[in-house]
């Protein structure tokens, strides 16, 4: 059996359009997915974002329509949803630092570092704040495409919904959240996806990478 590389795992993939709505993605590989998601490397280790794998068909139905009733919401088996924290605030940081106090130990260090972190966010807008968590939210979506592919599990990365409807399906305000963009799990419909046989389009190395010597 012919390992695939990452670049092939990445030819493979594409945003699909339509999924076989019969086929489900087998746990063993969303666990998989989601633990890269998991291990997702974030500015200052925060993690400010949380991940929620929604199955429930009828939410996932009120999430289409709030998605503009893109089909992949509800055809494939699972919905990831990126929500990221709303601020940042001295109990989410102080959080952070009790978790690398457990792993690491109690080092003055790390102490001083999260102490200034507070000192530079918490002074900031909310908006500004949030907005920086989102980036964060978005290096685990690029992970979690590429885990995905690797898992030959298809998937559509989507920003195309309403965030404010989401937000209150899912009941995220309470919990200090906000949704920043959605990723379907499942399986490409080979027959009805007209996405599909169209080749890949990239820009070509030599336009898009420059090498500074």
């Amino acid at each position: 059996m012919t390992t695939k590389t990452l670049n092939e795992h990445l030819n493979w993939r594409y945003a699909t359009k339509k999924m076989d709505a019969t086929k489900s993605v087998p746990q063993e590989k969303v666990d998989a997915i989601v633990e890269a998601i998991r291990m997702t490397p974030t500015s200052s280790g925060t993690q400010p974002f949380e991940l929620l794998v929604v199955t429930n068909p009828d939410l996932r139905a009120q999430i289409a329509k709030a998605s503009g009733d893109q089909a992949q919401v509800t055809d494939g088996s699972h919905l990831l949803v990126f929500a990221a924290w709303d601020n940042y605030t001295a109990d989410r940081i102080d959080a952070v630092v009790d978790l690398n106090v457990d792993v690491r130990g109690d080092l003055p260090m790390l102490r001083a570092y999260y102490d200034n972190l507070k000192a530079n966010y918490l002074p900031r807008d909310a908006d500004v704040n949030y907005e920086h968590a989102a980036r964060q939210a978005y290096i685990a979506l690029g992970v979690a495409l590429v885990a995905a592919a690797e898992q030959e599990v298809d998937s559509t990365p989507m920003e195309g919904f309403s965030p404010e409807a989401v937000d209150e399906i899912l009941g995220l305000k309470e919990r200090g959240l906000r949704s920043v963009v959605l990723m379907p799990l499942g399986y490409r419909d080979q027959d009805g996806d007209w996405l599909l046989p169209m080749g890949k389009v990239r820009k070509s190395r030599g336009t898009m990478v420059s090498v500074i010597d």
